[in-house]
């Protein structure tokens, strides 16, 4: 008998489970994980797609339910009271924060030397935040970060819609998620081809069979095409035109709109408005089904035969086999749970390592349930009955005639449900400590009970680094998201993105933890007041502490057209009307000149006017007597 292999790898947590790592063989129940061993999956895959499938399981009370399958009807009895699930809505709460906003650096700063650059960040942060709002985005954040809490991986999907005139987002199970990721590369590269792929099952009322969907994105060269608009291989390409070839010339590319033939090398080049470079390869967009039945031999989801595919079309009539998309990159982003190791690409579940527990807190829950009954329904003994026979019941009202030596004995199990019970709270304790979850987050502790402002603050520790390391782990494909967003709006020629350069533009996610207001605003006053801070930085503590700010520029503008003492000082300072009442948000008033005096015309002699001026006739009257 040989002895079993031990394995080490991102799933190995769950190598304890017998469904999971099958003590003859040491892979996945195939009965239990059906979906995992289809002809298309490749082997390197079998115990990803199992291990979110034995997490589902988890976050819906289906554990038991999936262990029947290997262990009998006895497996169904286990009590779940939703744990798991408990403590994915609470890490997807505290990584997603009480709000989310979109922000470009320099946007909101007024002061700014450059009014151009401030301008050009302004416009792209309004734009964003317009379609985050159309698109809802908060809404399909939580879709995503459900899913990567609860199975280790997230996925996006970005594609421009002609209809709705702006990018479209979606997020996908990573079950549908297969990246062919190089031998020899690092695993947190972006791969350069990618597919989404699930079964479709049977539909007899329409008279289709079982098949497969697979949609592939991929970087490769620009293709030139023939005249006839398809490539060497017969696809329809978007790219630059050839000529037919005739007995005297060969064919010559046509250079399209953008396209750039290299003469050097004869490679084709575009140039795209958000490089500063030009660009030698395109994404290519597939889009096909497949029927089961016809998917025989050594196969996986990279190299399904292609002349059994069937291909779709989008709204334009465009076939979507290897079409050019005329983007420089894959509208794809994996949203890891947690920073992969070194030269890996999966993220992790936050409930990976306290999946036993979860183990033994169902059991007790179990057990708990078991003594419960016994407790409320004690069992009775009863001796020196006077009919043997007879049948009886304990209830409200029951009479049991005993003999002269009758004894009626009750068995109390209340000891040992409550042992059970405080076991329970302990699994769970555990649970949390081990998941970092403390007490004061889930919930379970009462706020009257803590001794002060700093001790809640130090028990919050474990779960300040826990959702530190989350959310960077994300942070990279926020930027990434909303980088995406910009380009494929100009890919789309939006009008409201013409001539417009795409920013840096950031996902600002808000508190997670409760925060003392005042404490807050007294620290933001003081140091505001001793000029130690900007008023940009004193709005942006106070909208992370939760107070009601929705827009931190409007609210700057609001609070400087009400700041007169500083315009006062403004105007000490700089002797400009326009800047003053730049600074208020208001307008200048017009200056008029002032009237040009009437003077004397220093004769010595009245003239008519003066001598009807008493007031001249007295100066001179008085200068004639002295």
């Amino acid at each position: 008998m040989g002895l079993k292999s031990l394995v080490i790898d991102a799933w190995s947590w769950l190598n304890y489970k017998p469904i999971f790592s099958d003590p003859g063989l040491g892979v996945p129940h195939r009965r239990a994980f059906p979906e995992a061993y289809a002809s298309w999956v490749p082997d390197t895959d079998v115990r990803r797609l199992s291990t979110y499938k034995v997490l589902a399981a988890y976050d819906n009370n289906q554990a038991g339910e999936l262990a029947e399958l290997r262990d009998g009807p006895s497996a169904r009895e286990r009590r779940e009271f939703g744990d798991p699930s408990m403590f994915i809505d609470t890490l997807v709460a505290h990584v997603m924060g009480r709000e989310q906003h979109i922000v470009v650096p320099g946007a909101e700063q007024t002061d700014t030397g450059d009014e151009s650059t401030a301008a050009a960040a302004e416009r792209v942060q309004g734009l964003l935040r317009e379609w985050a709002e159309d698109e809802l985005l908060p809404m399909r954040m939580l879709q995503c970060e459900r899913k990567a809490v609860g199975l280790g991986d997230g996925v996006y999907l970005l594609f421009w819609d002609p209809d709705k005139q702006r990018p479209r987002l979606r997020t996908y199970d990573p079950g549908f998620y297969f990246p062919v990721l190089p031998e020899d590369g690092d695993g947190a590269d972006f791969p350069e081809r990618v597919h989404l792929a699930w079964e479709l099952p049977e539909d007899k009322a329409r008279g289709l069979k079982p098949r497969l969907r697979r949609i592939t994105y991929e970087m490769d060269w620009i293709r030139p095409a023939t005249a006839s608009g398809v490539d060497r291989e017969g696809r329809p390409v978007r790219a630059p035109v050839m000529s037919e070839a005739t007995d005297d010339a060969p064919p010559v590319p046509v250079i399209g709109i953008g396209d750039t033939l290299d003469e050097t090398s004869g490679a084709v080049y575009r140039q795209y408005a958000w490089n500063d470079r030009p660009t030698y390869r395109t994404c290519y967009l597939t889009d096909a089904t497949w029927e089961l039945g016809d998917l025989t031999g050594p196969i996986d989801v990279d190299s399904l035969p292609m002349d059994k595919a069937r291909f779709a079309t989008n709204g334009a009539g465009e076939v979507l086999d290897h079409l050019d998309l005329y983007l420089d990159f894959i509208p794809v982003l994996h949203t890891p749970n947690t920073v992969p190791p070194a030269e890996e690409h999966w993220g992790q579940s936050s409930l990976a390592k306290a999946l036993q527990a979860f183990d033994e807190l169902a059991s007790t829950d179990t057990d708990s349930a078991r003594a419960s009954a016994t407790t409320g329904l004690p069992m009775v003994a009863i001796s020196g009955v006077t009919d043997p026979k007879a049948q009886y019941n304990v209830g409200p009202g029951s009479m049991f005639k005993l003999g002269a030596d009758g004894k009626l004995t009750t068995i109390d199990t209340s000891p040992a449900l409550r042992e059970l019970r405080e076991h329970g709270h302990d699994l769970a304790d555990r649970a949390a400590n081990v998941v970092r979850l403390p007490a004061v987050s889930l919930g379970t502790m009462d706020p009257s009970k803590v001794p002060s402002g700093y001790a809640l603050e130090l028990s919050l520790g474990p779960l300040d680094s826990l959702i530190s390391g989350m959310r960077l782990a994300r942070a990279h494909k926020d930027m990434l998201l909303l980088r995406f967003v910009q380009r494929l709006f100009i890919a789309g020629q939006h009008p409201d993105w013409a001539g417009v350069t795409p920013q840096p533009a950031k996902l600002v996610r808000g508190p997670y933890t409760p925060t003392d207001k005042a404490a807050v605003l007294e620290q933001v006053s003081t140091a505001y007041t001793a000029h130690v801070i900007s008023l940009e930085t004193a709005i942006g503590m106070l909208t992370e502490a939760g107070w009601p700010i929705t827009d931190a520029e409007k609210e700057i503008e609001q609070i400087e057209s009400r700041s007169f003492e500083q315009a006062r000082l403004l105007a000490d300072a700089l002797g400009n009307v326009d800047e003053v009442a730049k600074f208020l948000g208001r307008q200048a008033p017009e200056q008029r000149e002032a009237p040009t005096p009437n003077l004397p015309t220093g004769t010595g002699e009245l003239g008519e006017e003066d001598e009807e001026d008493p007031l001249a006739q007295g100066q001179q009257g008085s200068g004639g007597s002295e």
